[in-house]
């Protein structure tokens, strides 16, 4: 596989983030991502290239990508690192392309 493309709308602010995904020759998966959020971007200066295997079986605590996120991002609720392990996940062959929704049910 080439990689992965992921695109994020992150709902009332607003802000669009391009995650690209591609597994290098060491078997790790570079990242580079584009945003209009400024803690995103903030976020993808920590990146360095993740090991999939121990970064999909991570709990959250122990996750690159989610220790950069808490560091970084003022909102627990952005959907902007679930997405970067998606992308991770799609990458490495290790996960289907399938999309993810967050949907509000009327009651």
């Amino acid at each position: 596989m080439d990689g992965c493309v992921v695109d994020v709308d992150a709902g009332v602010c607003k802000m669009r983030t391009r995650i690209t995904a591609k597994q290098n020759d060491e078997a790790m998966v570079d990242l580079d991502v584009e945003s209009d959020c400024p803690y995103v971007l903030r976020m993808s200066w920590k990146f360095k290239p993740v090991n999939p295997y121990t970064e999909i079986e991570a709990s959250m605590r122990e996750s690159d990508v989610y220790g950069w996120a808490s560091e970084e991002l003022p909102h627990a609720a952005c959907p902007v690192p679930c997405a970067i392990i998606k992308a991770v996940e799609v990458a490495s062959d290790m996960g289907v392309r399938r999309d993810v929704a967050i949907r509000f049910a009327d009651e």
